[in-house]
């Protein structure tokens, strides 16, 4: 009973952590929307969204989600809980549709029961998460040769995207943004899985913050974060907020999902059958992410060019 109760919170939070990020990609927008009409907009580099109470306002929002999200790792596995983040674009594009004027045809509304159905079936068929007694554990696992090279071609692209992709492309394709933090968030969830796991072992008598890597995870987590952070806004003050949050989910889960295999070897325990449902699963929410993104101007062109982050030029050009 135990095993099921704790799953059942962590469900609870996993689900509660998706409406409060789902909302937070409204409030926030609504919030860069004031700022840029008053000050210099997060897409032409300017921070007045800083002076934004409802930018603040979304931050809370997010930091709350993100801290249900943190929670549910404690109680159930992370196959469980990372897949249930596809509801929050459910949510955000909903939202959108509503309080933001940004319309989602109805090839959108069957995109986003793709992606539903593509994260249940990973739900369903995703490996278990391992079990650690200490911290030093998953150290030794991030720096085992095969991780190590994920992490190097990572910071790799990063730099190329930001110091070389972002001036050129930045303002009409917007994989460039997401891509910056979908990249960087692939390692940080997997400092995020050992910072959780430190705290999770130092509450049950076992202090893990005497390890320096347990500070190193924190500081590489905190530093990651704000990186992603920057260019979300950007992505959220140049794009359609229905198109953006399910690129990012897609991006950014398939290459945590990526990492995690690579560092945890998720897939060694098991079976050709389990590993093609769960690729099938990725299919599924490429589909409905694709089918999002053709089809984001049908039936809503007045009310999308009159959004912030509009150019005429996206409509020939992939974002």
């Amino acid at each position: 009973m135990g095993g099921i109760s704790d799953n059942v919170r962590g469900l609870a939070l996993a689900l509660s952590s998706s409406i409060f990020i789902g909302s937070s990609f409204i409030i926030k927008k609504k919030g860069l929307k004031k700022a840029g009409a008053s000050g210099t907009r997060a897409s032409k580099g300017g921070y007045s969204y800083l002076l934004e109470p409802w930018w603040w306002a979304g931050m809370l929002t997010m930091l709350v989600g993100e801290g249900a999200n943190f929670a549910a790792y404690a109680y159930a596995p992370a196959t469980l809980v990372t897949p249930l983040g596809a509801l929050s674009i459910i949510f955000s594009a909903v939202l959108a549709h509503f309080i933001l004027d940004e319309s989602l045809h109805m090839f959108g509304v069957v995109g986003c029961v793709l992606c539903l159905v593509g994260s249940v079936t990973i739900v369903l068929h995703a490996p278990l998460e391992k079990d650690f007694e200490s911290v030093m554990q998953v150290w030794y696992l991030a720096t085992e040769p095969g991780f190590i090279i994920y992490t190097f071609l990572v910071l790799v692209l990063v730099v190329i995207l930001i110091f070389w992709c972002v001036p050129r492309y930045g303002q009409t394709h917007m994989v460039v943004y997401i891509g910056i933090c979908s990249l960087m968030g692939s390692l940080t969830v997997m400092g995020v899985k050992a910072v959780g796991l430190a705290l999770k072992l130092s509450f049950s008598g076992s202090n893990q913050f005497i390890y320096f890597v347990t500070w190193f995870f924190t500081i590489l987590v905190i530093a990651f974060c704000i990186m992603q952070l920057i260019y979300l806004n950007k992505a959220l003050d140049t794009f359609n907020t229905a198109v953006v949050s399910p690129v990012y989910y897609v991006m950014f889960t398939t290459l945590t999902i990526v990492a995690s295999i690579i560092m945890f070897k998720e897939w060694d325990s098991q079976n050709a059958s389990q590993i093609m449902t769960e690729l099938c699963g990725f299919v599924t929410i490429l589909c409905g992410t694709l089918l999002l993104h053709k089809t984001r101007d049908m039936g809503g062109s007045p009310n999308i060019s009159s959004s912030p982050g509009f150019h005429p030029s996206n409509r020939e050009q992939g974002a």
